[in-house]
């Protein structure tokens, strides 16, 4: 009875102090574009953030930051015991139209996994996917998501709660703990911390810069994204290696590190006879932003740590990523994900589709024959649920490429018009000048049979899937800036001067 009075004021503390937590967080910001390093109010020194990066500070009630302090301080406790076997759970679901049901199991029962970047678009999912199936889970992210949206201006189309009222939802309608630790995984005292008290078994890092655009939007965000993510995996490397050498990490990597090379593309390794002789060689990677390169960095680190240390990595080249709801975001709208539309952050697909919500032309980089892989956010909890069951071997960085389908940017196009039209939306397709600087008719096959091979039954996309996401879209459409849909940054254009927010898209 004493801890669940605790945990519930905790509860209660957390959620406060994200309104507290605001005023400081303002306070910050103005500090980090003058200091090189912070001083927290327990002694702790955290790496400075670009002027335009604020970094959550570990200092906050709800923040783990050391030893005793961290152990009381997580949102929730990790001793709560999960009383739910295999209940279903109902409740009032993402639009007041529909009800969604998510069936809990024990599937995951004894396995610890430790999600970095678990606020963000597909962490949030495999976060509440996991926990649905009895892994224990834990989410460890600095928030920073949520502030480059407000220093460029920009918002979720979907109303996202704070995390500390998300994990609490979840707790409250499944009976089933998130412990949370806010904080930066390149400040390695934090991260060793919250490690050590965690202890996972299987790490999955989604803690990354992950926009293209936004790495080159000016000489600041390029080096931000590289050190960011470059280092943050080494410091995961090196926790790993240090305190859990039996861990095993799920790394999100994408289909962008390889280009579109005039060959097809295999899953991260390529047998090659040369002069006579034949090796098996990592891919050649061809990235096209100082984002995809920061990720090609990633994989020759974690190759070369595997080797080195014995650990057990796997590599998840992920294409491009559709979709909003999941079984578990549905459940209730404190739950529900971020769906991005403006041009840094938002995905292809997903953009089209509030286009055509809003009455908006649906925007065509150049010619449109530009062709990637695609995959509904539903396969993608999946298959992180297929890569930690059956985890790589030691000593190996495996990796396997994570998408289901190839389009081109018309075909997408294509298809969501088709789709809107019966639904009354008047669905325009107009060509813009394309920002990048890629190949707008290529050759394009990648293959994708590991996790096939695994088990994963893919989602689709169709007339129904894309159906769904329109009616999300529509219903939230008065929450769009139409001012955010075209490109805000070009390619060329990337220089030492910093871009602010509302400039314009310069010709490159």
């Amino acid at each position: 009875e004493r801890r669940e009075r605790r945990e519930r004021r905790e509860r209660r503390e957390g959620v406060k102090g994200v309104t507290d937590g605001t005023k400081a967080n303002s306070k910050r910001t103005e500090m980090s574009a003058r200091a090189a390093g912070v001083k927290t109010a327990r002694g702790l020194k955290t790496r400075a953030a670009p002027r335009f990066a604020v970094r959550a500070s570990p200092v906050s009630r709800c923040v783990p930051v050391s030893g005793g302090a961290l152990a009381r301080s997580a949102l929730l406790a990790r001793e709560g015991k999960d009383r739910i076997r295999g209940a279903s759970v109902e409740v009032k679901a993402l639009t007041t139209e529909e009800k969604n049901t998510v069936q809990l199991d024990n599937s995951g029962k004894g396995k610890r996994v430790l999600v970095i970047g678990g606020d963000g678009y597909c962490g949030w999912a495999s976060a509440l996917h996991l926990s649905a199936r009895g892994y224990e889970v834990a989410i460890m992210d600095s928030l920073v998501r949520r502030a480059w949206d407000q220093q460029l201006g920009y918002d979720s189309l979907t109303p996202i709660a704070s995390i500390h009222q998300r994990v609490a939802k979840w707790k409250e309608l499944t009976g089933r703990d998130i412990a949370l630790y806010v904080g930066d995984i390149c400040d390695f005292e934090f991260l060793a911390e919250a490690w050590k008290q965690f202890d996972p078994e299987h790490v999955v890092h989604f803690g990354e810069q992950r926009s293209a655009p936004y790495s080159m939007l000016d000489r600041e965000r390029a080096v931000f994204t590289q050190v960011n993510n470059v280092s943050g995996t080494i410091n995961v490397l090196y926790a790993m290696k240090e305190f859990t050498p039996d861990c095993h990490m799920v790394k999100l990597g994408t289909m962008g590190e390889y280009g579109t090379p005039n060959i097809d593309i295999e899953e991260g390794y390529l047998d090659i006879t040369h002069n006579g002789r034949t090796d098996t060689l990592p891919y050649p990677k061809q990235g096209n932003s100082f984002y995809h390169l920061s990720k090609i960095h990633d994989s020759t680190n974690m190759i070369f740590a595997a080797k080195t240390w014995k650990l057990r990595v796997t590599d998840l080249n992920q294409g491009v990523v559709y979709g909003v709801k999941t079984a578990e975001t549905a459940l209730d709208e404190t739950l529900i994900n971020r769906l991005d539309y403006d041009s840094v952050f938002g995905t292809a697909l997903n953009r089209f589709v509030i286009q055509a919500a809003v009455g908006h032309p649906l925007t065509v980089y150049g010619k449109g024959g530009q062709t990637r892989g695609f995959l509904d956010i539903r396969d993608t909890v999946r298959c992180i649920q297929l890569a930690i069951d059956n985890p790589a071997d030691v000593g190996t960085m495996r990796v396997m490429n994570q998408f289901t389908e190839q389009f081109s940017v018309n075909e997408l196009a294509g298809l969501v018009k088709k789709v809107g039209d019966p639904l009354g939306l008047d669905v325009q397709i107009t060509s813009v000048p394309n920002p990048r600087i890629e190949a707008e008719e290529h050759y394009y096959n990648a293959k994708n049979s590991k996790l096939k091979d695994l088990g994963l039954e893919p989602h689709l996309l169709g007339d129904a899937i894309l159906d769904s996401l329109l009616k999300v879209a529509v219903e939230y459409k008065d929450r769009c800036d139409h001012q955010l849909i075209l490109p805000a940054n070009a390619w060329g254009s990337s220089g030492v001067s910093r871009h602010f927010v509302g400039e314009k898209v310069k010709s490159g």
